[in-house]
């Protein structure tokens, strides 16, 4: 339960090449993945014409006596979906409202429909781009910048491959990307890193192609995995199944790290592991690093729900006993990050129960994924004192952030990180906690199988994948440590650094 951290989205699409309708795999893709994105959701079908149904919060349960009202207004062969937190645009209801995504652009007889998840680091000179083309255009996500600027380049090629091509190339930031063409067509892309997640699947008798961002996408309705698609690929789903084209060369594949610590459900595979298996191999990290605690520990707790298997992993190393003694308020859904902050700390303090007998007079460690800026943090170790615990150590997984994100992470800027300015023992005075130890960077890259190269990991180690994230960045920083006031999301003001 991060502080203040999210992601832009999730996807799904599907085509069915029998022509039965595609809306309930999509709804269920989707339901699966609605911790990718709580603020708004969307469905765009097309059975000739585009059908759209676009709200804000979770996607909705649907009964029964509703079904056919559901497939009579989103009817079609051929679907995307998304469910989204704001990484770009406002972030008033209405602003929230302009941006749900599945977006639609047109210009001429080009439409298109889009959904995607990540972030655009380019995105101020893009908007600039796009207003000489759509003098009118008004901003509310990135998600439209993709859009537009893909119809832009439709109507002059009328062609798909050269299109996507181009947005490929010019586009700077992370993006997987699902669409639908005026025609019928259903694609698929990743940025040339490869930075958010996007995996293709079938039905067994293969009438039915998907695309999800997360395994559990498919699974939920029955799909076998593919594969997950390469960093600048283009695939299009049709009655000839899955067809796959590299446009660019991959010179570094970044796939960001933290789908590993936080984003992703434990359930779904990334590469060639689950992530539970990750996260437990964490949390035996963790243990192997700190034996100094471990020692003299009575009892691991977990921050729960995504650092549960991080500390099972660390009892099955050190065989301290995991103690469920820290249980979530199952119906309070209301998401620190969007709430005021005098506001925060009530709702993180009602979300989080737990069980004094059990914690009367014994030392704690207490598994966490991540901290950002402590708030959370602060008030679950309060709890604990309150509680009666006599010490309390922070194992956190993922490496201390030092930086922002400028590829789908909610967090902008360096005064809003605790990391940033902070060590790991002023940390621990500021939240309260007797100490605060993060798992090494060396043994974070390792438990996920891939190589350090292979990850985006520019949060904690301030090195990022593309050039002008990086080059923000230290301007940033450089404006930071002189002490003056970071006023919004800098990939979205970028004045000066472009």
């Amino acid at each position: 339960m991060p502080n203040s951290l999210r992601e832009a989205c999730g996807v799904f699409s599907a085509y069915d090449h029998e022509g039965d309708p595609v809306f309930p795999c999509i709804y269920w893709g989707l339901r699966a993945q609605n911790h990718r994105g709580h603020q708004s959701h969307g469905f765009t079908t097309f059975d000739g014409s585009f059908n759209t149904h676009r709200n804000l919060d979770l996607i909705p349960k649907i009964k029964r006596k509703n079904i056919q009202d559901w497939l009579n207004k989103l009817p079609g062969n051929v679907g995307i979906g998304s469910v989204r937190y704001t990484t770009s645009g406002g972030t008033s209801e209405e602003s929230l409202k302009r941006g749900i995504q599945p977006v639609l652009a047109e210009t001429g007889k080009v439409r298109v429909a889009l959904a995607f998840n990540g972030n655009i680091v380019n995105n101020s000179w893009l908007r600039r781009r796009i207003r000489e083309k759509f003098p009118g255009f008004s901003y509310e996500c990135d998600a439209e910048l993709i859009c537009r600027r893909l119809v832009m380049e439709l109507a002059e090629s009328h062609d798909l491959t050269s299109s996507v091509l181009a947005c490929m190339k010019e586009i700077e930031g992370a993006f997987s990307v699902t669409g639908i063409t005026q025609k019928g067509e259903l694609f698929a892309f990743k940025d040339p890193h490869g930075i958010r997640p996007l995996c293709c699947g079938h039905s067994r008798n293969r009438k039915l192609y998907a695309t999800s961002s997360e395994t559990v996408g498919l699974d939920i309705n029955g799909l076998e995995y593919d594969f997950e698609a390469e960093p600048g690929e283009l695939i299009t789903l049709s009655e000839d199944g899955i067809k796959r084209k590299q446009l660019t060369p991959c010179k570094r594949r970044a796939l960001c790290g933290f789908e590993f610590a936080y984003f992703a459900r434990p359930d779904s595979r990334l590469g060639d592991k689950y992530v539970y298996e990750v996260r437990e191999e964490f949390g035996g990290n963790l243990g192997k690093e700190h034996p100094e605690i471990t020692n003299k520990a009575d009892m691991i707790l977990s921050v729960p729900q995504t650092a549960n298997d991080a500390a099972y992993g660390l009892h099955e190393e050190t065989g301290i006993r995991w103690e469920r003694a820290t249980r979530r308020h199952r119906y309070v859904t209301e998401r620190a990050f969007i709430l005021l902050a005098r506001e925060r700390q009530t709702t993180i303090d009602r979300k989080v129960n737990l069980l004094d007998r059990k914690l009367r007079g014994k030392t704690v460690i207490l598994a966490e994924d991540s901290i950002v800026r402590g708030d959370t943090t602060k008030v679950v170790i309060q709890k604990l004192r309150n509680k009666g615990a006599k010490k309390v150590h922070m194992f956190v997984t993922f490496p201390r952030i030092i930086g922002p994100c400028f590829y789908g992470i909610a967090m902008a800027t360096y005064s809003e990180l605790i990391g940033s300015k902070h060590d790991p023992q002023e940390i621990a005075e500021i939240i309260g906690a007797d100490s605060v130890s993060y798992q090494s960077l060396d043994a974070f890259i390792e438990a996920t199988g891939f190589k350090k190269e292979e990850l985006c990991l520019g949060c904690a180690t301030g090195k990022y994948p593309t050039p002008l994230a990086q080059k923000m960045a230290d301007e940033m920083k450089e404006r930071f440590d002189r002490g003056e006031k970071e006023t919004g999301r800098i990939y979205e003001i970028a004045v000066g650094i472009e």
